[in-house]
């Protein structure tokens, strides 16, 4: 990252500070790489409290220059127009991504809006926050997608596509996690948004060792896996993939769509469009979702891919 790029930042903030976001957004995606010397920084603003993240441990001369800008940024008309109540630097690449409070005051938990829907974010406890905001077309395509449809959310998290699926008039979700506590954290995501919890069905299990109870749940008319690129003991997105798209026609209906997601620059929309041929080719591929305006990235395959498969 290079100093010289600071005063870009500065500029960006205060003009996305000037008229700020009524739901939560990101205000800078340096991960995009169109902004040349800040391509590990990103802000988000999150219901009033602005969330700096270094991905990647700066020079002790950035690090001390951005703290002076974020001063001076505190310190302006615009930023107190806002109506921001803190502003938090996440070290994402230290041990544990400890959180700093640099103004104001801060809660641990923050209940934020995308799309009219609540979800509730951890700040501080954890390296991700409990929902990825470039998965917001994503979801917000599920919401639109799911009526009368039973839905099964591979690698759930905390269950956002649930929330949309749920909200979308869906007839049951079933969510699968290995990670409990992430499940827990959507169950209290459906409590906000005042959804049937008889509607939805929570699996903390390894899905390699599932399938049994997946398919026993089925079948289902869409099914949503968004993986992460990996997961030590559990999965691994080149390797272990495919295993899952092979399965996909035991556990969908006649009609069935598969929304395939993934998140790995180093990994092309190819990959899962060539995998669904060789696995599942009754799955065809319709589109790949567009990524919302504030994640653009400088190469259209190194950001989100959300594809839409049909089964035939």
């Amino acid at each position: 990252m290079e100093t010289s790029a600071l005063n870009t930042l500065e500029q960006h903030l205060l003009e996305q500070l000037t008229t700020p976001p009524t739901e939560v957004r990101r205000l800078f995606h340096g991960r995009g790489r169109c902004w040349p010397g800040l391509e590990q920084l990103t802000v988000d603003w999150l219901a009033g409290q602005v969330l700096v993240s270094l991905f990647k441990e700066p020079s002790e001369e950035f690090l001390v220059e951005l703290n002076q800008l974020l001063e001076t940024l505190t310190a302006s008309v615009v930023w107190k127009n806002s109506g921001a109540t803190s502003l938090l630097l996440q070290h994402r690449d230290r041990q544990g991504s400890p959180m700093e409070l640099l103004w104001g005051e801060s809660s641990e938990y923050q209940d934020v809006v995308e799309n009219g829907l609540t979800f509730k974010l951890d700040l501080g406890r954890k390296q991700n926050n409990g929902l990825f905001l470039d998965m917001r077309y994503g979801r917000d395509w599920v919401m639109k997608h799911a009526e009368g449809k039973r839905v099964l959310n591979l690698f759930a998290y905390t269950c956002g596509f649930s929330i949309a699926a749920i909200e979308g008039g869906a007839e049951h979700v079933v969510n699968l996690d290995m990670a409990k506590a992430a499940l827990s954290r959507g169950r209290d995501n459906h409590h906000l948004n005042k959804h049937d919890l008889k509607k939805v069905s929570f699996l903390g299990h390894e899905l390699f060792k599932s399938w049994g109870k997946v398919r026993k749940l089925g079948p289902y008319d869409m099914i949503i896996i968004d993986p992460p690129s990996f997961q030590k003991g559990s999965f691994a997105l080149t390797k272990d993939y495919q295993k899952i798209l092979r399965r996909l026609p035991e556990l969908l209906t006649e009609k069935g769509q598969v929304v395939a997601c993934v998140n790995d620059p180093a990994v092309s929309s190819s990959f899962l469009i060539e995998g669904m041929e060789t696995e599942a080719p009754e799955l065809v591929f319709e589109q790949r979702l567009e990524n919302p305006p504030e994640f653009k990235d400088i190469e259209p395959e190194g950001g989100l891919k959300v594809l839409i498969f049909n089964r035939q």
